[in-house]
């Protein structure tokens, strides 16, 4: 229960609407329990002389009625109102916790991505979200309702008769080991309950994302049945919940069962030695039943906490985990103009992996000149670019900007300077427009930001697509745009990253769904928007990468040629046996179709 401490910072901003419900708890018990006590004065008054009702005790009867039924009436008003107020206020966590849970995620690098599945963290911002608000909420205005029934209950009854009081009580002794164990294990069982949940989430999100592959392989059938089998596996520990929680009631049951018969046999004998009158003997029998609905709930209610519990554990643990790419106490500002980017003997190697991405890596990209960085598959190329946007931070050595390390820069800021079009084309389920404006700043409005995003477009080559598309940049595109072709994706990506203006500008390999030709002529059209920026640009083809100021060779992770591309040619190396090769591909290719 433990967990549970790091959800009472929610309850602050609401303090006075919890007091408020609280307050209403007492309030509600109060007219419930009281009935009892006015039904006793009610019936110990009703018979005369011979057993006769005479006419004050008719009347006394009539009045006691009537505060019974206003009684009841208030306590219900009294009750709606704490239900309106904690219910209420327990949505509003949830809400709030749920965002903040998202804020984090937000704030997470790319190599707890890595590592962490996305349908379980899924399943933590919606069930588990979902988990904590009824413990929030529900559990605790039953608790407190459980409380103040049984104080204001056992005052009544220990007034009635306190020897009775505690014969009653003495059945109720075993229930603190009781709830203690049942507790554990709901805890341990909603847990794993959670737990399947994500990889059951994990594989619906990984499925639906990749409907075509599994169709084109002709595997609907063994993923229906990989479901199945998690499925089951979710069903078996749900049903383990089940029985823990499903045995904890008929306990409960049997320990106020025995409570009822002690008062029958005791409270009984009790009336017929006139040590208390029938109407404290039905007064306190009502009392009695009044407490015994507290005790079925309060199964309940340690079940709502216990899931609850496990539920704030499991997000705990991902509130607990502090991104590695951090802004630093006292950020520097970001130099302004053209950026020089320098790596300065920079190694990299991702987490968990043995093997280095990048090692010993130097070089210079000027303010205002273009860098290609060429070379076979799982060279490197991708990992240098994702230093340069801080996506990940160097094992050993630095990248620097405008002469200081990235590290004195808030990452923030380091990502509004540099524009990035990466080889996955992510597209969001929005409309075209909203997507390439994706990072424009919002002071950017109205005709301006249409007109960024226009002017981005068409040095995409994107804009006279669009304009023959019938909502134009007002398309809604499906997930991840999938109503677009690769290469339509490709460069509303690239769009994307011109349209906030960036000093650095790094294209990942994003035009490797078009033909060369296309490549070339879009590359060509982007001379214009490089001017004044540093770029980098990554491409599988040498071709493209002509008219670069620098080219770098990476192979293995080492840069092994760097230099123009008329210098590279004449060494006649790594480089010029890339393009050799390519170009035979391709010729190779073009005499295939022919």
């Amino acid at each position: 229960m433990r967990q549970l401490k790091t959800i009472v910072p929610y309850f602050r901003p609401y303090r006075r609407a919890l007091n408020w419900g609280l307050v209403l708890v007492v309030v509600a018990n109060g007219f419930t329990l009281a009935s009892p006590y006015v039904l006793k004065l009610a019936i110990d008054g009703l018979t005369g002389d011979e057993g006769t009702l005479d006419a004050d005790a008719a009347r006394a009867a009539g009045f006691y009625a009537a505060l019974i039924v206003a009684m009841a009436l208030a306590g219900g008003a009294a009750r709606y109102g704490m239900r309106e107020i904690m219910n209420g206020l327990s949505r509003r966590i949830e809400v709030n916790l749920r965002n903040d849970f998202f804020r984090h995620l937000l704030r997470l690098d790319a190599g707890f991505y890595g590592r962490t599945r996305t349908g379980d963290l899924m399943s933590r911002a919606t069930n588990d979200t979902l988990a904590v608000r009824q413990a929030t909420g529900p559990a605790v205005m039953y608790s407190a309702n459980t409380i103040v029934n049984f104080a204001f209950g056992l005052v009544l009854m220990a007034l009635i008769d306190p020897g009775l009081t505690l014969a009653v009580l003495a059945p109720l002794a075993v229930l603190p080991p009781v709830v203690v164990r049942f507790g554990r294990a709901i805890h341990h069982r909603f847990e794993d309950i959670q737990e399947q949940f994500g990889t059951l989430s994990t594989m619906v999100q990984e499925n639906m994302s990749g409907v075509r592959i599994v169709r084109a392989y002709g595997q609907e059938a063994a993923q229906a049945d990989e479901f199945d089998a998690l499925n089951r596996e979710y069903l078996r520990r749900n049903m383990r919940l089940a029985y823990a929680a499903g045995g904890f009631h008929p306990v409960l049951g049997f320990l106020t069962g025995c409570a009822t018969v002690v008062l029958l046999w005791y409270g009984g004998a009790r009336v017929m030695s006139g040590a208390i009158t029938t109407g404290d003997f039905v007064a306190f029998f009502w009392l009695l039943a009044m407490l015994a609905w507290p005790m079925i709930t309060l199964g309940w209610v340690v079940n709502l906490f216990q899931r609850g519990a496990a539920s704030m554990e499991r997000l705990n643990r991902i509130f607990a985990v502090e991104p590695r790419i951090a802004p630093p106490r006292r950020p520097r500002p970001m130099p302004s103009g053209p950026a020089e980017i320098e790596f300065r003997s920079v190694s990299f190697r991702y987490p968990g992996s043995g093997r280095a991405a990048l090692e010993d890596v130097s070089f210079t990209a000027q303010p205002g000149k273009t860098v290609a960085v060429v070379g076979p598959t799982g060279s490197g190329k991708s990992t240098l670019v994702a230093l340069v946007a801080r996506t990940y931070d160097p094992t050993s050595g630095a990248v620097l900007l405008g002469g200081r390390p990235l590290t004195d820069y808030d990452p923030a800021d380091v990502r509004g300077r540099i524009g990035v079009a990466p080889q996955d084309s992510l597209l969001f389920s929005d409309k075209l427009g909203r997507n390439i404006a994706l990072g424009v700043p919002e002071s950017v409005t109205g005709e301006a930001r249409a007109r960024r995003v226009e002017e981005a477009s068409a040095a995409a080559r994107l804009h006279e697509t669009v304009r023959e598309f019938p909502d134009g940049y007002e398309t809604m595109l499906g997930e991840r745009g999938i109503n677009l072709s690769g290469g339509q994706k490709q460069r509303a990506t690239l769009a994307r990253a011109l349209a906030i203006d960036p000093a650095v500008l790094v294209l990942d390999d994003v035009l490797s769904a078009v033909d060369t030709e296309t490549e070339s002529r879009i590359l060509g059209g982007l001379r214009e928007e490089l001017r004044g920026r540093t770029a980098f640009v990554i491409s599988h083809r040498v071709t493209a990468v002509r008219e670069a100021d620098l080219i770098l060779v990476l192979v293995d992770g080492r840069i092994v040629e760097r230099g123009r591309h008329a210098d590279l040619m004449a060494l006649g190396g790594a480089y010029a046996s890339l393009l050799r090769r390519q170009l035979l591909e391709q010729d190779l290719s073009m005499a295939g179709a022919a």
